[in-house]
């Protein structure tokens, strides 16, 4: 080693000198930290002066990248590491976020959206490499708001002329499902809450896809219906114990926050399992209402594909006498989470279609009302102010011209004022 020392960077000895564009260098050969740099003389006013120019200040201080770029690719290769992402995944996100960075609105962005630009691009390389990775979790990784995320990040799809496919909903539902706090017990979760994760995982997943083939997951956020699923997969598995436990009581044992829209696709969940029920004869007798038909999901699911079929070729049993009474009185205190309202698969009391029920969108079956802005009030009397100019554009025949002309005359004969030319 010439002349001894240490790399500043890692403090390896092991320095070698290395002539790059004829200028000799000293490289720490363990790490390829340049310690220190050849001279040159580059313009005339140096040479005559006789000053040193180094090699990296002689290639131009403007090519080199800002504090604000670095800072972002390395934020970026954190994020990567964080989620133990495959190296490739963190070489993509990087050159995702350079070639963002080229664009002047990024450059000039605030703050707030050059953190979110970070999680942005490491969420379309998992997204192109079929990585189960939701939004919601970058999130808060980050500390970012959800909307100002998801706006950037269709920003920098369309920026970059990127193809996102959407994520798989099996990954989605084994990646939010695993960080579920039920699969052990705690001082926090008792014996009776803790149930098998492979159990749990299988009966959700189908839960899941029984959501999706009645189209309660179409056009929606999937993270409200697949905690909607877990749930009545969690409670299904053991009903004598978890019946009494609300939703919201659920989340909390979980540890997951609890979607707004989850009690909503709950009810519309359970209304499925309903109509699917009044299609097996042994159920017929039982009389369910949407919380004892939990106890049968393990049926309903084994039969899922015939009773679907079934279930919406026809129409919906006629409803009991005193049915809606009994299901309103199915909650106990502290439900209110799971109050038993109006499904939109649901059919009016006392009414039988005429013709076969349809699979339909929510949406479409009862789409939300539209309210017709009232008419703009007119405030015209009819004695306003006219111009001459005005009553001019309204004349059509030659007698309408005479009376004109001669109701012009008379006025200025009564006044006294000519009119203008």
């Amino acid at each position: 080693m010439p002349g001894g020392g240490h790399c500043p960077d890692c403090g390896s000895t092991e320095l070698v000198e290395d002539s790059h564009y004829s200028q000799s260098q000293l490289v720490c050969s363990d790490c390829g930290c340049v310690v220190t740099e050849g001279v040159l003389t580059t313009t005339f006013s140096d040479e005559g002066n006789l000053r040193e120019v180094t090699y990296s200040r002689s290639t131009g201080e403007n090519e080199q990248v800002s504090r604000s770029q670095q800072r972002g690719l390395r934020r970026v290769r954190d994020l990567c590491r964080v989620l133990q992402l495959p190296s490739t995944f963190e070489d993509t996100a990087v050159a995702y976020y350079q070639q963002a960075y080229r664009h002047s609105g990024i450059r000039a962005a605030r703050l707030q959206k050059k953190e979110v630009l970070v999680g942005c691009c490491v969420l379309i390389t998992c997204r192109q490499h079929n990585w189960p990775l939701t939004m919601g979790t970058i999130c808060t990784l980050l500390y970012a708001d959800l909307d100002v995320f998801s706006g950037t990040y269709m920003q920098i799809v369309k920026l970059l002329g990127l193809d996102v496919p959407s994520l798989c909903l099996a990954d989605l539902v084994k990646t939010y499902c695993s960080s579920f706090r039920l699969f052990q017990a705690s001082p926090s979760v008792p014996a009776k809450y803790v149930e098998d994760k492979e159990k749990m995982l299988s009966r959700t997943l189908q839960l899941v896809e029984l959501a999706d083939e009645t189209w309660l997951v179409t056009g929606r956020h999937p993270l409200p219906v697949i905690t909607a699923a877990t749930f009545v997969a969690w409670q299904s598995l053991q009903p004598s114990e978890r019946l009494t436990c609300s939703l919201a009581r659920f989340c909390k044992l979980a540890n997951v926050d609890l979607p707004c829209p989850a009690s909503s696709r709950l009810q519309e969940l359970l209304a499925v399992l309903l109509r699917m029920a009044e299609q097996l004869a042994w159920l017929q007798v039982l009389r369910l209402d949407r919380r004892s038909v939990v106890k049968h999901v393990g049926d309903l699911l084994q039969h899922r594909h015939t009773l679907v079929r079934k279930a919406f070729r026809h129409g919906p049993a006629e409803p009991e006498a005193g049915e809606g009474e009994r299901q309103g009185r199915g909650q106990g205190p502290g439900q209110g989470e799971e109050e038993v309202a109006s499904s939109s698969l649901d059919v009016p009391e006392g009414k039988r279609p005429a013709s076969p029920a349809l699979l339909l969108p929510p949406c479409m079956l009862k789409p939300p009302k539209r309210v017709c802005p009232p008419p703009p009030i007119s405030t015209a009397t009819g004695d306003e102010d006219i111009s001459d100019s005005e009553i001019e554009q309204y004349l059509r025949t030659p007698q309408e011209v005479r009376d004109f002309q001669k109701a012009q005359a008379a006025r200025q004969a009564a006044t006294g004022v000519s009119n203008p030319p």
